[in-house]
């Protein structure tokens, strides 16, 4: 999943603020929870992780342990029970897991730790009798999509030139951290910008040493 996931970053002048498509914690929390609380039992199935675009789907065989929907509960509030005690023991000496099984409140913390956490964001947690899925959302992916079409105008309120200015080398900035090797061609069309919108943007990422030119 690592290898498969991005991360880009940006400067503020006391501190470099990290921007990964998905915080790593919420992710390994997500894996060792569809492994200590799946339900071997169910013959032909097993945990599949599914990566996309704009998510990671994680599946784990069998719902909730008191056969509640996870869904139909106060998220924040669900009761903690291991339909697998000897094999959350295991992982909680391992230090993968914490005794007291406060899995769901920590995937959330983590997301809402996040930069470019919004409440569309939030994990989305769904269970059904032999099945529970989580889905974790790309935190970068709404943020790389803005702007796709050509002569989209950036932001949707108005503002300032200096606002449009900023919002536009934010947007090449992202760009470039998700593919270092972007062309200024296809700058153009993700950020919905002329060519001298974008020379102008990468200078000022230039003079603000953001980006390097090999």
């Amino acid at each position: 999943m690592k290898r498969n996931s991005h991360s880009g970053w940006y400067k503020e002048p006391d501190r470099r603020v990290e921007l990964p498509d998905y915080p790593e914690r919420a992710v390994e929390e997500g894996i060792v929870n569809s492994l200590i609380h799946r339900d071997y039992l169910i013959v032909g199935s097993e945990v599949h992780i599914d990566m996309f675009d704009d998510r990671i789907e994680i599946y784990s065989p069998g719902g909730m342990f008191d056969g509640i929907n996870v869904q139909d509960r106060d998220i924040m509030n669900v009761p903690s029970r291991r339909r697998n005690p000897i094999i959350a023991d295991i992982f909680a000496r391992l230090k993968w897991m914490e005794r007291r099984g406060r899995g769901i409140k920590k995937i959330i913390a983590e997301y809402k730790d996040q930069h470019y956490y919004a409440d569309e964001m939030c994990p989305v947690f769904v269970s059904e009798y032999e099945a529970f899925f989580l889905t974790l959302k790309n935190l970068n992916y709404s943020i790389s999509q803005k702007g796709t079409k050509k002569g989209t105008k950036i932001g949707t309120k108005k503002g300032t030139k200096t606002e449009e200015i900023q919002e536009r080398v934010a947007l090449v900035y992202q760009a470039i951290c998700e593919n270092p090797e972007v062309k200024n061609t296809e700058l153009e069309e993700i950020v919905g910008a002329s060519k001298k919108q974008i020379c102008s943007a990468l200078k000022i990422l230039k003079d603000e040493e953001k980006i390097y030119k090999d």
